[in-house]
């Protein structure tokens, strides 16, 4: 089976991006950050299987104004299968983390959609069944 192994975002604001992923994943820990002499800070938040690397822009880089999900090319929306979305939904909302689009109640099922502070969009899912004809809602 094929697994996604890592992803890796260049972002504004690599102690905002941890900040965020910590709260959408208490299990993910900071397992490197670093900002090798006269290059740019990057940094690998994850579990032992799987993590983000996340690095700011090349030096000299101009970065673009923020993109915008679903206008521009590239990533739309990042998606992370969580525990207690409630709880995590909770903590967002009290950190400032702007919702994104609402979702229809399903079954099987739980989705919240929010952004970042350097405008990515993440999905949260949590699943109340393993059937996968169950888990999916394609209506």
């Amino acid at each position: 089976m094929t697994k996604i192994e890592h992803l890796n975002i260049t972002v504004p604001d690599i102690d905002e991006a941890i900040t965020f992923i910590q709260i959408v994943a208490p299990d993910f820990k900071v397992r490197k950050d670093k900002t090798p002499t006269g290059s740019y800070r990057w940094a690998h938040i994850g579990n032992d299987d799987y993590y983000f690397a996340l690095q700011e822009p090349h030096i000299g880089a101009a970065p673009k104004s923020q993109r915008k999900t679903y206008q521009n090319y590239g990533v739309n929306h990042i998606a992370l299968i969580v525990e207690d979305i409630s709880a995590i939904e909770t903590k967002l909302v009290n950190s400032g983390y702007k919702r994104s689009i609402d979702t229809p109640v399903e079954k099987y099922r739980q989705r919240l959609y929010f952004f970042d502070k350097a405008g990515f969009e993440w999905e949260l899912v949590e699943y109340s069944s393993e059937v996968p004809s169950e888990k999916y809602l394609y209506e």
